[in-house]
């Protein structure tokens, strides 16, 4: 064989192919694609100046001297007038969220006027044989509906809003820059990943023997269960991380409560209590709640700190306002131990063995260790996935869907909040400690309590009183709505099958409110 037809072919052949047919091309068409291009690298390079920009440092406003705190923020608004405009849009998506209920009843209503004409024009075939067949069975209409009615979906539609409102003001460089160098998703991986492990088969049926343990003083009646769950469980997650004990108790309740079909007023009264004991249940400890974790090394806050100003009044609100709710409905918790549960619900679990339960733990203790580090708990998390399908004959079916709309959720939280500095740090700078307290505990009802916590640590002078009062009011309010605490949407997507039109938000506010006064009074007047 001879030794060209085993050289390749030269890499300069295909460029100069291409030259020779590039000069075929118009020189104008060329020279208009050129500058295009240089156009386009212009663009660039001013877009790439405002990425630093979104959001705007707070020491680069400048607020003037001795101004009050409406001049503070008419100024900002005029130093960056999209502040306004993502607070708009924020307010737009709080508000949506009020509404799911409402959305999903419409598209209730939407799918039965369409099963109606499905009805209608199946039974006028007959007689007509020039009609034109049967629409579609599946309301298009109605499925969307019910997509803007998922209540884990709304912040992320929002951010396709914000995202077009930032092009428009500063260019797309400007959306690259802020949500995917500047937003920090290491929280809702992790609730994605710890709701996951918390709710496999062995972890679940290990704190459920536990927990059986302490309901066992009561016989195991419902009500032993409802208040072993609710006064155990979220002091759980001290040790465990919330969304972890969120998780548990959730499904717990769905297993041990829910299922009996309480109710509307005790199941709403249930789940406000749930999310407000578990918003205070991880502060026994300085690395499990949220808003905590927020300022835990910034203000050098240890295990000390937290059991000697937290941990004891957390545990005696959480008691305080478990027993109180019990003593209202205790009638109906007795008349519950009449009913029959779901057969899936009186289902015995069967225990897998003990090696592969404290695998699981392992799985998720190395979790809680390295919250702060993602690349490290997803790559355990894909060994995980490994390991139960290696022993799926012991294990229940690994379920992300709900993990995956409750990290969809806060992902869209984080991304709005984000941008909702400029107006929330000068109302925790100008106030004293009782009103910083009130003020921390109604914007957590509006804005993750972490996020409140987080701009906290970021005001210079903060006293000792302050950041008790900042912390303890973001955590006292945190149950009062599904955005207020990092858990809440995972309990809520577990429990919202119970409630018929999804879970209304008045109505969850109205349930939690008991409970966040008592709260209140434990973490300010003890």
């Amino acid at each position: 064989m001879r030794s060209a037809e085993i050289i390749p072919r030269p890499f300069s052949a295909a460029p100069t192919s291409f030259c020779l047919r590039a000069q075929r091309v118009p020189r104008f068409v060329l020279a208009g694609f050129g500058a295009l291009f240089a156009a386009f690298q212009l663009k660039a390079a001013e877009e790439t100046s405002t990425i630093a920009s979104l959001p705007t440092p707070l020491d680069r406003y400048r607020d003037p001297a001795g101004a009050g705190l409406w001049e503070v923020l008419a100024h900002r608004a005029a130093v960056e007038p999209f502040n306004v405009v993502a607070l708009g849009i924020f307010a737009c998506a709080i508000l949506h969220t009020f509404l799911t209920a409402k959305i999903r009843r419409w598209a209730h209503r939407v799918e039965q006027r369409h099963a109606a004409k499905i009805s209608d024009r199946q039974n006028a075939l007959p007689a007509d044989p020039n009609a034109d067949g049967s629409p579609d069975e599946v309301s298009f209409a109605g499925q969307v509906l019910h997509f803007f009615g998922e209540i884990e979906a709304v912040f992320g539609l929002w951010v396709v809003v914000l995202a077009g409102a930032i092009t428009g003001f500063k260019g797309w460089n400007a959306v690259i820059g802020y949500i995917s160098e500047h937003v920090s998703y290491t929280e809702p991986l992790f609730v994605v990943i710890v709701m996951t492990l918390a709710a496999t088969h062995p972890v679940l049926t290990l704190a459920e023997r536990w927990l059986s343990a302490v309901a066992r003083l009561g016989r195991g009646s419902p009500g032993a269960w409802w208040l072993t769950i609710l006064i155990v469980a979220p002091l759980l997650g001290s040790l465990i991380t919330e969304p972890a004990a969120m998780t548990i108790a959730a499904l717990l309740l769905s297993r041990q409560f829910y299922a009996l079909k309480p109710s509307p007023r005790l199941a709403y009264a249930t789940l406000g209590l749930l999310f407000v004991n578990i918003s205070v249940g991880g502060t026994l400890t300085h690395f499990a709640a949220p808003p905590v974790i927020m300022v835990a090394h910034a203000w050098s806050w240890d295990l000390l700190h937290m059991l000697t100003f937290f941990g004891w009044r957390a545990v005696l609100g959480i008691a305080a306002s478990t027993l109180l709710y019990y003593a209202i409905f205790r009638r109906e918790l007795a008349a519950l131990a009449e009913r029959t549960a779901t057969p899936e619900a009186l289902a015995p679990r069967a225990a897998p063995p003990a090696w592969i339960t404290f695998v699981h733990l392992g799985f998720l203790a190395f979790t809680v260790w390295q919250a702060h580090h993602p690349v490290m708990f997803i790559g355990a998390f894909l060994f995980f996935l490994a390991f139960a399908q290696a022993t799926a004959h012991h294990q229940s079916p690994v379920d992300l869907k709900s993990p995956i709309l409750v990290g969809f959720f806060l992902a869209g939280l984080v991304i709005h909040g984000g941008l909702q500095a400029w107006w929330i740090e000068p109302i925790l700078r100008r106030l004293g400690e009782l009103p910083l307290f009130l003020s921390a505990t109604v914007l957590t009802a509006f804005n993750d309590n972490a996020a409140i916590t987080f701009l906290a640590s970021l005001v210079p002078g903060f006293t000792d009183p302050l950041k008790y009062a900042v912390v303890a009011g973001a955590v006292a309010g945190g149950g009062l709505t599904v955005i207020a605490n990092a858990p809440n949407p995972a309990g809520q997507a577990i429990l919202s099958r119970y409630f018929p039109d999804g879970v209304a938000p008045l109505s969850l506010f109205a349930a939690a409110l008991i409970p966040t006064v008592i709260m209140a009074v434990c973490f300010m007047a003890f």
